[in-house]
């Protein structure tokens, strides 16, 4: 009888990982939350006030409606970004240079600082100083400064150009990874361009546009520096998204508990539409599980 013995050495190697976690994501979840059930005037002054915080958000206009704002922008960018980031990737050289020279052309706008993107476009958008303002305005009168519709394309409009490239990347390294055999019998079958998207590539791509969409939905819902560059989250509240209304409540009013609150009301609600993207997109992997057995 031979006796299997055991190693949990392994574990040390991931103590590391774990200690850095807890540092940067478990103990200031675990202040925020402290935060979030008290009424805290100065560190001395606090009062325990349960749960109204998290009563009175919910129940807060302005927070829902920047809740809304929010989630229609996910929509919207998704809804842009992914079918544009496939179609730049299909059409995207295969091989030599030339597949190399557009990985890096397409790459640059993901390596380029948030506040660098909101103040180019802040300024190339203008139409007193910028190129683009003053070629937009040769069409129709584009002021994003005072016009909520002019000033939510542009958010839009940097998003797309900024995040798009990734949904790009991640497709064609899926592409990239489909084997020549696929493409050689639906040759032979006489298979339409359609045909070998919709058969050949698109079930191929469907986990790597799992992981574009669960990373642009909660990139986009989590929008801040270019809103608040370029905007200020204007004109009016029309580019006031979740994320900034947060950041006016903690650090302009210095409303600790209250934001303590919505900070975990806003950790949960994306937490919840992350699972549901993931659960409706691999209900089809987990049905053919199922029938195997």
């Amino acid at each position: 009888i031979t006796v299997k013995t055991r190693n949990n050495k392994a574990w040390f190697l991931v103590l590391p990982v774990i200690l850095v976690v807890s540092f940067t994501a478990l103990l200031p979840l675990m202040t925020v939350a402290n935060y979030a059930i008290q009424d805290i005037f100065s560190p001395d002054n606090r009062l325990f006030v349960g749960m109204k915080w998290f009563y009175d958000i919910t129940n807060d206009p302005l927070i829902i409606d920047a809740f809304q704002r929010s989630f229609q922008f996910s929509i919207q960018a998704l809804l842009i970004q992914i079918p544009l980031g496939i179609a730049i990737a299909r059409i995207m050289p295969k091989s030599g240079w030339k597949a190399s020279a557009a990985l890096v052309a397409v790459s640059i706008p993901l390596i380029i600082p948030f506040n660098v993107i909101g103040s180019t476009w802040l300024i190339f958008s203008r139409k007193d100083i910028g190129l683009g303002g003053f070629l937009l305005n040769k069409l129709f009168d584009f002021d994003f400064t005072s016009d909520p519709k002019d000033g939510w394309g542009l958010i839009l409009a940097v998003d797309v150009w900024h995040w798009t490239p990734l949904v790009t990347l991640l497709v064609y390294a899926g592409l990239r990874s489909i084997p020549p055999a696929y493409y050689q019998a639906a040759a032979i079958d006489g298979a339409s361009p359609l045909a070998v998207f919709r058969f050949v590539e698109l079930p191929k791509l469907r986990r790597v546009l799992l992981i574009a969409l669960l990373l642009r939905f909660m990139d986009s819902f989590m929008i801040y520096t270019e809103p608040f560059v370029i905007t200020g989250g204007g004109p009016g509240d029309a580019t006031t998204f979740a994320s900034i209304l947060l950041t006016n409540i903690a650090v302009g009013q210095f409303d600790v508990g209250r934001a303590g609150a919505y900070s975990l009301i806003f950790f949960i609600v994306i937490q919840i539409m992350s699972f549901l993207f993931y659960t409706v997109l691999t209900l089809q992997d987990r049905e053919e599980v199922t029938k195997t057995k």
